[in-house]
């Protein structure tokens, strides 16, 4: 995994190339209403209302008509929520996708020593089968999903504190009860908490009153500057994964849905396989369309002719950049 990260940290640089100024824009020099048209929030969501109210809250808040969640949490479970506003709402392929991360109480039926505890629980890291549960929006089929990491942070009597790193899908209620199976004495899941999603962490979260706060402040005097602190750039969501930067006169092409052409690469992200999510940016840093990869990042390197990316989804508008700049 560390390899594959710092591969990925990596650019081939194709061609030198500059943008042409009067174009386009840098995702943090956004005006305000174009930012919230392209931004996503990092809700620190409490306990008690599901996450559609939250995206009503907000809709209702900012007045703007879209607002989407990344990963449902449970109504009585807290932690981060991501959420993408209008335009933005285009990444949930992405952010539904996202590695997350918890903190979970595991009560034990019974007493267990922690020699067996960690034994067992060491036995579920890698891929396991889930159910989803009876309660769940998904079918109710077994799938295979995969625990990255699981900390076993302190054993205090029957309560077992734990950290789960793992893939999109993970039901922690159905983990928790399938190592009590395996330690033969049963458990439950007492407490959750999502403390990350995707590169998002629960210290760069913030409360609704703080959105309420900072858009009461831009009303009554313009001031920006608290909005801009909780509403990032659109951007960011793929920071993890395989990334390309065009031409500027490639850009119109992409936004009409065509899919990119190696002629129009500047730079390429290192470590992209065939298959894999791409993000296809402008020289500006403005995140155009993101689709799968045609070629690896060395084909994409090499190779004087052929199709590098399938256009799935434009973000940028028609016309931002002018059609076959010279």
């Amino acid at each position: 995994m560390k390899n594959m990260k710092e591969k990925l940290n990596k650019f081939l640089i194709k061609e030198q190339e500059c943008s042409l100024l009067p174009y386009g824009c840098y995702p943090g020099s956004r005006p305000i209403d174009q930012l919230i048209k392209n931004g996503i929030i990092i809700i620190d969501k409490p306990r008690g209302p599901i996450c559609f109210q939250i995206d009503r809250w907000i809709k209702q808040i900012l007045n703007i008509k879209k607002a989407s969640h990344g990963g449902t949490l449970d109504p009585y479970t807290s932690g981060v929520l991501v959420i993408a506003l209008e335009n933005a709402t285009k990444l949930m392929p992405v952010l539904l996708k996202s590695k997350k991360e918890y903190i979970t109480v595991m009560h034990l039926h019974h007493e267990v020593s922690k020699q067996k505890i960690k034994k067992v629980c060491n036995e579920f890291l890698g891929k396991i089968k889930q159910i989803p549960p009876k309660k769940s929006a998904v079918a109710r089929k077994e799938r295979e999903r995969e625990i990255y990491y699981l900390e076993i942070i302190e054993i205090e009597g029957r309560n077992v504190l734990m950290r789960v790193g793992c893939e999109a899908g993970t039901y922690i209620r159905k983990l928790c009860d399938s190592i009590g199976k395996k330690l033969g004495c049963g458990a439950h899941m007492a407490e959750l908490r999502r403390t990350k999603s995707g590169i998002f962490t629960e210290d760069k979260a913030v409360k609704l009153q703080d959105l309420v706060d900072a858009m009461a402040v831009y009303r009554e005097s313009s001031n920006e500057n608290y909005l801009r602190e909780i509403i990032l750039p659109q951007e960011l969501v793929m920071e993890t994964t395989g990334n390309v930067l065009i031409k500027d006169s490639a850009i119109d092409t992409v936004c009409n849905g065509a899919p990119l052409a190696v002629g129009g690469l500047i730079w390429i992200k290192e470590g992209i396989e065939k298959g894999d999510l791409v993000g296809i940016f402008s020289l500006k840093g403005e995140l155009v369309a993101f689709g799968k990869a045609f070629m690896s990042s060395e084909e994409m390197f090499k190779s004087k002719k052929g199709l590098a990316v399938k256009t799935d989804k434009v973000l940028m508008a028609r016309g931002t950049y002018p059609k076959m700049i010279k």
